[in-house]
């Protein structure tokens, strides 16, 4: 289900220049949205993308502790991993 397609409960306002409005419905339209779906999709979509690609997160020392110490465990063993990453892909 899109976004947009949700229960919206709070509301956000935007003031734009004439020139914006008019290239927003138009690409809303090419997808055939309302310019405030087409807004939505766009914006979280936008928002995934730039939250993806952080590359600095800050965390308490307990947390921090509890990561190192993840990372420090030793490896388990995954067989059904295993077994996949060595059988022959369909493709090959």
């Amino acid at each position: 289900m899109s976004t947009s397609a949700r229960r919206r409960e709070d509301r956000l306002e935007v003031r734009v220049p004439s020139k914006v409005k008019q290239m927003l419905m138009r690409a809303a339209a090419s997808q055939r949205k309302t310019v405030s779906a087409f807004m939505l999709d766009s914006g979280m979509a936008a928002a995934a993308e730039t939250l993806a690609n952080r590359r600095e997160f800050s965390i308490s020392a307990k947390n921090y502790d509890a990561f190192v110490a993840a990372l420090d465990a030793p490896a388990t063993k995954k067989p059904r991993l295993h077994k996949l990453l060595n059988t022959p892909s369909m493709l090959e």
